[in-house]
């Protein structure tokens, strides 16, 4: 008998910025989003904002995704070590290392102190590779 949905472990993802107010953000909605809850989704900074970009949750809006309910969080070492893939987006050294995770980087432009014209193709970009991103963690029939 196969195992039920809640049976099965899903896959673990964390998004880390510095202010965790922008890009992880909008690609934690994304995943979330497009994951359909398939997938654990995380985000946090190495120096949380005090909320969320309004430029970021203003384009997301446009996507039918709110974030606006998302407050920013502080990195730790417990959600590295709970997250099976940990994407950062800009925090470089700051993110703790853990052997037997999966590391990517995401070189996108901060969105910090721009409009939502500017914001628009990074958020674009996020959505790709987090379209490539659950791909890979979601294959077909699984």
């Amino acid at each position: 008998m196969a195992p039920t949905a809640d049976e099965v472990e899903r896959p673990s993802v964390l998004f880390v910025c510095v202010h965790n107010a922008g890009r992880s953000q909008m690609a934690a909605g994304y995943l979330e989003h497009l994951s359909g809850g398939r997938i654990e989704v995380r985000s946090a900074g190495s120096a949380p904002a005090e909320g969320v970009n309004p430029s970021a949750v203003a384009a997301m809006a446009e996507e039918g995704i709110d974030i606006s309910a998302q407050r920013p969080k502080i990195l730790t070492d417990d959600a590295v070590i709970a997250s099976d893939v940990v994407i950062t987006m800009g925090c470089g050294d700051a993110c703790p290392f853990h052997p037997g995770k999966r590391y990517e980087d995401w070189v996108l432009e901060d969105p910090a102190g721009k409009g939502v014209e500017a914001v628009r193709p990074i958020r674009d970009k996020i959505r790709s590779r987090v379209e490539a991103l659950i791909a890979e963690l979601l294959p077909e029939g699984d």
